[in-house]
């Protein structure tokens, strides 16, 4: 009786494992299949309509599965090097994301992810640099300095082009990876190498602390008020709202905002700080992959109602950009200086569930006035090239920044 028990159990079980191998056969073929559905579609679209590009991410996850199983077999029987398995994890996240071939989609490590946090909060480890790369030839150039920083002191100017590190080429590293690795070197002493005016140099930096200026004030000749914005990061609201209020308190009756080498930051950020100058009113407006419209608003309990003239020039992006372009189109004041970069995209930065992260271009942003500046940039109302003489200076003297005494001027010539 028992021996009969047992076989009906074991012919059960047999029955259940074979049940669920079937299913889950039929599941992955069925899977497999929509994929190839789709990719036989796609393929026949694009042969009769050859300008049509596709839009959706397919990832055959069962070859996927397969091949990665393969490659870590190979390597694991034949390698002969050390490995850092979670380095060779990230590459392969990272690599998916550079796949897109969007130079401002990235995927971050966890690492990565907790550096970002530190840098946005006002205070990091590093050497005192903004950069910005070229999203065409992946150059990474030095955009300012900051004054009193290890940057300085080492002799870094802006205008350099760091083209190596610790003797060895940057070949594809991508900015955010560079800058992490400055922040996470093990040794404090950094190795770059430089290029200016086509000379190759070695520099030796000194890694420390760095407190993110990224709002400075001063009063000018005539009341003339002086803000210069650094960075749209998290500091930057309060800080903006203290460099005002301290000039209103002077007595200032004209304003100067610089944002001329400012990469951009925080959307939610700009936004907040134009609140606190413009009349009640459509900041910027961004539109997704859906066409659906996000609008961003001022409100009537803030105005500037006095002479306002905001400097830009290549190296102003992003953020910087939509403050000039809002300014712009109220008439709220002239900017002054040169064509700004041209980055009309937005980014948001996700947080993964295993702690990594991913920031993805997810929108284009449009001025109060429906301007698409992505690749154009915003034109000046007066336009002022920067002395080359001065024009890789850490810090210019004022008297011989020409483009903040064009906008001086212009200041003295209104009521």
């Amino acid at each position: 009786m028992e021996n009969e028990k047992d076989g009906k159990f074991l012919r059960g079980l047999f029955c259940g494992v074979a049940l669920t191998l079937a299913c889950m056969a039929c599941s992955l073929g069925w899977t497999r299949w929509r994929l190839e559905h789709r990719s036989t579609s796609n393929s026949s679209n694009t042969e009769t309509e050859t300008d049509v590009q596709e839009t959706e991410l397919f990832l055959d996850n069962w070859d996927i599965y397969r091949k990665t199983k393969e490659i870590q077999y190979l390597i694991n029987e034949g390698y002969t090097g050390q490995i850092d398995s979670q380095y060779a994890v990230d590459s392969m996240y990272r690599g998916l994301v550079a796949g897109l071939e969007d130079p401002y989609s990235e995927y971050y490590s966890a690492e990565d992810m907790k550096l970002m946090e530190e840098t946005t909060s006002g205070t990091y480890s590093g050497i005192g640099v903004t950069l910005s790369q070229d999203p065409d030839t992946g150059e990474i150039t030095v955009i300012s300095c900051f004054e009193d920083t290890p940057a300085t002191d080492a002799g870094i100017l802006p205008g350099d082009v760091i083209t190596g590190y610790k003797g060895e080429l940057l070949g594809d590293m991508s900015l955010t990876e560079l800058v992490n690795t400055i922040k996470t070197d093990e040794n404090e002493t950094i190795d770059l190498t430089i290029e200016r005016n086509g000379e190759k140099r070695e520099v030796t930096v000194v890694r420390s602390e760095i407190k993110i200026p990224t709002v400075s004030e001063k009063m000018l000749e005539e009341k003339i008020g002086y803000i210069r914005i650094l960075e749209f990061d998290t500091v930057t609201v309060d800080q903006f709202q203290e460099a005002l209020d301290h000039l209103e308190d002077q007595g200032q009756e004209k304003l100067i905002v610089d944002v001329r080498d400012n990469p951009g930051g925080g959307l939610q950020v700009v936004c907040d700080i134009l609140d606190k100058l413009l009349p009640e009113g459509l900041i910027v407006y961004t539109e997704d992959k859906q066409g659906e419209r996000t609008e961003y608003y001022s409100d009537e309990e803030h105005k500037f109602e006095k002479p306002l003239v905001v400097l830009v020039n290549e190296n102003s992006a992003s953020a910087a950009e939509i403050f000039a372009g809002a300014v712009k189109d109220y008439g709220l004041g002239t900017l002054v200086g040169v064509t700004t970069f041209g980055k009309g995209i937005v980014q948001r930065i996700y947080n993964l569930s295993d702690g990594t992260g991913m920031k993805l271009t997810i929108a284009n942003y449009y001025t109060p006035k429906g301007e698409f500046i992505h690749n154009k940039g915003i034109e000046p109302d007066v336009r002022e090239e920067m002395d080359e003489k001065v024009k890789n200076m850490v810090s210019i003297p004022e008297k011989q920044d020409n483009q903040l005494q064009k906008g001086i001027e212009i200041l003295k010539n209104m009521e």
